[in-house]
């Protein structure tokens, strides 16, 4: 099998020991393009309230239905990646969001936005599902290793500029003409895609059925239950707090613009260098000093936003982020571990959790927003963390189980 690998890995011009660069192009820009769009209206949702005459829970429903929509299509992604195989699937996912993107620029009210977005969401399972099981199944060890970190740092860049870009150009374009801009630079990463990524052929797998009943089957498990409530509750603080901290910074003493919301944004690449630290954290407390650790970081982080000077807010989204990037590595790849069979299912299921929480992240700081504004966010937010932290209880590593 191994000599049937390497003969493949040579006939498309890869080594057994590297990944052609081209490839590891494509696979970032498969990152970038599905995290290019999921959060990008986050630096624009106080214009695109002012513009749409929408409370700041309903422009959070902006960012809500995305991540719902994610959470109801993933169950099927998988198996529809399997059948028609996992290039087209990511290929015809990123030329689908393209148009979606540009459709927000058409859209005069909010239900409008709400059905774009909606698709979109419909849209971005193939991807996220797709390149993680093309990468470990089309290569091993090292190699795949690499292709995941590439995805990774493709997913963070696509969040970044998502948002980066929207918020600069709004200043400009508005809020409208900035996802024109989304648009064309998504666009742009579906023809690199096709043309640099091996094609694999598509493959009768067990069916949805099947997959779904994996899924309830990892339920049983507590450690899996638990890591998916954790994911859920770390997907709940992020989405409270980057959803929101906009029309903190629009408000007073801040009076940012969108241009200056977007800057805000460059802490979200910079915490994610923090997560190479997860292995040396594992090894030193195991995985629930690991995770109390990093959720711990989360609410110092959370209490640096309540302050009024803007070089401690941002220091504290800095601090925050860098918590939650933790958090997120830490439960998929604890997932993975406790799975002892039907690994994608189980991702399946995290995947379902994780952005049902960031759903309910998304909406729910916003009803605590006209009694308790910004202090009413913080506190909702810490909230989650304790709840992740209470369910990081019940996931013990292997050699130090209760």
């Amino acid at each position: 099998m191994s000599e049937l690998l390497n003969s493949s890995a040579k006939n498309d011009g890869e080594s057994a020991h590297d990944m052609p660069i081209r490839q590891k192009i494509a696979i970032f820009l498969t990152g970038f393009a599905a995290f290019l769009p999921l959060y990008a209206p986050q630096s624009v949702l106080p214009d695109m309230a002012a513009t749409l005459g929408a409370s700041p829970t309903a422009a959070g429903s902006v960012i809500g239905v995305t991540t719902l929509a994610v959470a109801l299509a993933a169950p099927a992604a998988g198996p529809l990646a399997d059948r028609f195989g996992r290039k087209s699937a990511m290929v015809w996912a990123i030329l689908l969001l393209a148009p979606l993107t540009l459709m927000l620029s058409f859209c005069s009210d909010l239900s409008e936005v709400l059905v774009v977005r909606f698709l979109q969401g419909i849209a971005l399972p193939a991807l996220f599902s797709g390149v993680v099981a093309y990468i470990t199944e089309r290569w091993q060890g090292h190699i795949a290793a690499v292709g995941m970190g590439v995805y990774v740092s493709g997913g963070v860049m696509g969040g970044f500029a998502g948002r980066f870009l929207a918020g600069s150009s709004a200043a400009v374009l508005g809020w409208q003409g900035s996802f024109a801009v989304l648009a064309v630079v998504s666009a742009c990463c579906a023809p690199m895609v096709w043309r640099w990524l091996p094609t694999d052929a598509g493959r009768e797998g067990g069916g949805f059925r099947t997959h779904i009943s994996t899924m309830i089957g990892h339920l049983r498990d507590v450690r899996i239950r638990a890591a998916c409530l954790l994911g859920a509750a770390v997907l709940f603080a992020l989405n409270g707090t980057l959803s929101y901290i906009g029309f903190r910074l629009a408000g007073p003493p801040f009076a940012l613009s969108a241009a200056g919301i977007g800057l805000i944004f460059c802490v979200y690449p910079i915490g994610s260098t923090i997560v190479p630290l997860n292995a040396r954290l594992l090894r030193s407390l195991g995985f629930r000093g690991a995770a109390l650790t990093a959720l711990a970081i989360c609410a110092v982080g959370q209490m640096a936003l309540l302050t009024p000077q803007l070089a401690v807010t941002v220091l504290g989204l800095c601090i925050f982020v860098t918590g939650i990037f933790l958090c997120q590595s830490l439960a998929l790849g604890y997932v993975g571990r406790s799975a002892a069979t039907g690994k994608g299912a189980a991702a399946g299921l995290y995947v379902c959790c994780f952005y049902g929480g960031g759903s309910l992240g998304a909406v729910l700081p916003g009803l605590t927003w006209s009694d308790a504004g910004w202090t009413g966010c913080v506190l909702l937010v810490c909230t989650a963390l304790a709840v992740g932290a209470i369910a990081s209880r019940f996931m013990w590593d292997d050699d130090r189980r209760p």
